[in-house]
C-alpha cells in the first residue's frame, strides 16, 4: 500500500512535467465534435461525448494544478516560450466550448456563464500576459524558428468567446441582450483583425523560409480553425440580429464578414492536405499520437458546425452536404486520436512502473 502511495504521485509527476499547454485542446475538439453531432440530430453522441468532454476538463485541470505546484518554473518557462506558449489559449477556447456543451445540451445557462465568466478572466489574463512577456524578452527567436500555427489559437480564444456570448445572448435575460450581443461583436471583429496579423507572419514564413516536414507541426490546420470558428461566431449574431435592433442595423456588414471568414478557412483546406501528403507521403515522417493533434481535429470539427450554421442562417442548403461530410471525418479523426492518446498513457504507466 505504502508502494503505491509513492507510486501515484511519481506517477503524476511524469504525467504533467512536460504537460503540453495546448493540451486543453483535447476538450476543444470532443466539444466541438459534440456539438456538430447536436446539429447532425444524433443526441445519444451529442450527449455522451459532452459528459465525456467534463471528465476530460476536470483532469486537465487538476494535472494543471499539480504542474503549477510540482513543477512552477517549467510552467512559466513555457508560458514564455514561442513554441509553447500561445498553446495556453486552448484552456481559454476549451472552458467557453465546455460552456457551449452545457447549455445547448444541458439547457444550464447558469454554468455556461460561470464557464463564460471564466473564459473571460483567462483570456484577459493570457492575452496581456504571453504578448507582453513575448515583448519584453531580451533573447527573441527569428521569425523561422517562433512562429508557428499554435499562435492562432489566440484568435480561437477570442471567437470561443464570442460565441458563448452569442449562445447566453439567445438563451440569457433580456435585459443583457445589448450587452453580450456588443461583447460578442466586439471579440469577433477583434478576432478577425488578430487572424489577419498573425497569418500574415505566417504565410509568410510558409514562403519565404526554408520549410522541413518536422516543422509542419498540427497546430497550423488552426490556420483553417480559426476562421471557422469566427464564421461561426458570425453566424450566431445573425441569428441574434432577429432581437437585437443593434445588430439588425449591421445584417449586411455580418453577413459579408461571415462568408469572408468561411471562404478564406475553406481556401487552407486543399492546400493543408497537400502539406500533409508531402510531409507523410512524400517525405515519410512517421505517424505517432502527439498531444498537438487534437488540434487538427479541433478544426475538422468547428468546420463542420460552422458550415451547418451558416447554411442556416444565411439560407444556403446547397452547404449542408458539406458541413455533413467533415462531420464524419472529424470524428472518425477524433476516434483516431483518443486511441493513439489511450495507447500513449499505457505505454507511459507501463514504463514508470518498471
Amino acid at each position: 500500500m505504502e508502494r503505491n502511495g509513492r507510486g501515484l504521485p511519481r506517477l503524476l509527476d511524469a504525467a504533467v512535467q512536460d504537460l503540453a499547454p495546448a493540451y486543453f485542446a483535447l476538450v476543444m475538439a470532443t466539444g466541438i465534435v459534440s456539438l456538430a453531432a447536436q446539429a447532425m440530430s444524433i443526441p445519444l453522441l451529442a450527449r455522451s461525448l459532452f459528459w465525456l468532454n467534463g471528465t476530460f476538463y476536470g483532469v486537465l485541470w487538476f494535472l494543471t494544478v499539480w504542474r503549477m505546484l510540482r513543477f512552477g518554473q517549467r510552467l512559466s518557462a513555457d508560458i514564455k516560450d514561442y513554441q509553447r506558449g500561445a498553446g495556453f489559449f486552448s484552456v481559454v477556447a476549451g472552458s467557453a466550448i465546455l460552456g457551449d456543451q452545457f447549455i445547448l445540451l444541458a439547457n444550464d445557462e447558469m454554468a455556461g456563464m460561470l464557464l463564460w465568466g471564466l473564459a473571460m478572466a483567462l483570456w484577459l489574463l493570457l492575452n496581456y500576459g504571453i504578448f507582453t512577456a513575448f515583448t519584453i524578452q531580451k533573447h527573441k527567436p527569428s521569425l523561422e524558428d517562433g512562429i508557428t500555427g499554435t499562435w492562432l489559437l489566440a484568435v480561437v480564444a477570442a471567437q470561443s468567446i464570442a460565441v458563448l456570448a452569442a449562445l447566453l445572448d439567445a438563451h440569457w435575460n433580456p435585459m443583457h441582450r445589448l450587452e453580450f450581443n456588443f461583447v460578442a461583436l466586439s471579440l469577433w471583429l477583434w478576432g478577425g483583425m488578430l487572424y489577419i496579423w498573425i497569418i500574415v507572419l505566417i504565410f509568410y514564413r510558409y514562403s519565404f523560409f526554408p520549410f522541413a516536414a518536422e516543422d509542419l507541426v498540427p497546430p497550423y490546420w488552426v490556420n483553417m480553425g480559426a476562421m471557422a470558428i469566427s464564421t461561426l461566431a458570425g453566424s450566431l449574431l445573425i441569428d441574434n440580429a432577429a432581437k437585437a435592433p443593434y445588430l439588425h442595423s449591421l445584417l449586411p456588414f455580418l453577413k459579408g464578414f461571415t462568408v469572408f471568414y468561411w471562404v478564406t478557412g475553406s481556401w487552407w483546406i486543399p492546400l493543408l492536405v497537400a502539406l500533409e501528403i508531402w510531409r507523410h507521403g512524400i517525405k515519410r515522417l512517421p505517424i505517432r499520437y502527439d498531444p498537438l493533434y487534437w488540434s487538427l481535429v479541433f478544426p475538422l470539427g468547428m468546420y463542420s458546425l460552422c458550415t451547418i450554421h451558416m447554411a442556416q442562417s444565411m439560407d444556403l442548403p446547397f452547404l449542408l452536404p458539406l458541413g455533413h461530410i467533415f462531420f464524419y471525418l472529424a470524428l472518425l479523426a477524433w476516434a483516431i486520436t483518443l486511441y493513439g492518446m489511450i495507447r500513449r498513457m499505457v505505454f507511459n504507466c507501463s514504463l514508470v512502473r518498471g
